[in-house]
């Protein structure tokens, strides 16, 4: 995992416009939420209309959010550009869902699974890499977001995030043939 205090990663990806995004476009922002994601995943599915909520409100408090599809798109066409701005807002994603297509954004990140997430400060240090709440697909547990709603909050209001942090958990990253990290 990526440990605690590390500097985003700085990227540059099109979302399916072609439209670049990334960390320095959002240097203003009070913290950064960088969000692995994909449209076919059962635990992604699982939380997105809640994390379109979520990220509704944390950006109205000053917080950004980028999302990133870094899956194989060959093998996966589901995950295509061409369903990402569909998935987006069936689930009132209103924040950039961007296309790593090449996999070095999530090599960087030493991003997993999706969903797997990471929050970073003000100063852009990484401060939470964990799950979004205690829900699973099929685990009768409601999907409410609070153990990364209790770390975007500490971040707004410039507090240090509790480092006892579950990790995220949900289906692998689709790696390209070859590009698996070790």
């Amino acid at each position: 995992m990526l440990p605690l205090g590390t500097p985003v990663p700085d990227f540059r990806l099109p979302d399916p416009d072609g439209k670049l995004y990334g960390p320095a476009d959002v240097a203003d922002a009070a913290g950064l939420l960088v969000a692995f994601v994909c449209n076919h995943c059962p635990y992604v599915v699982h939380i997105a209309p809640t994390l379109g909520r979520r990220s509704r409100q944390w950006m109205d408090h000053g917080l950004a959010v980028l999302a990133i599809n870094s899956n194989d798109i060959a093998a996966y066409p589901q995950d295509g550009p061409e369903h990402m701005p569909a998935f987006a807002q069936q689930n009132g994603w209103n924040f950039p869902y961007l296309l790593d297509e090449t996999q070095e954004v999530a090599h960087s990140f030493r991003a997993a699974c999706t969903p797997d997430l990471f929050l970073f400060d003000r100063e852009r240090k990484l401060a939470y890499r964990g799950q979004f709440d205690a829900s699973r697909p099929g685990n009768d547990q409601p999907v409410t977001g609070d153990d990364l709603d209790r770390a975007v909050q500490a971040v707004l209001a410039g507090r240090p995030v509790p480092r006892d942090q579950i990790p995220s958990i949900g289906c692998n990253i689709k790696w390209k043939p070859g590009n698996e990290p070790e």
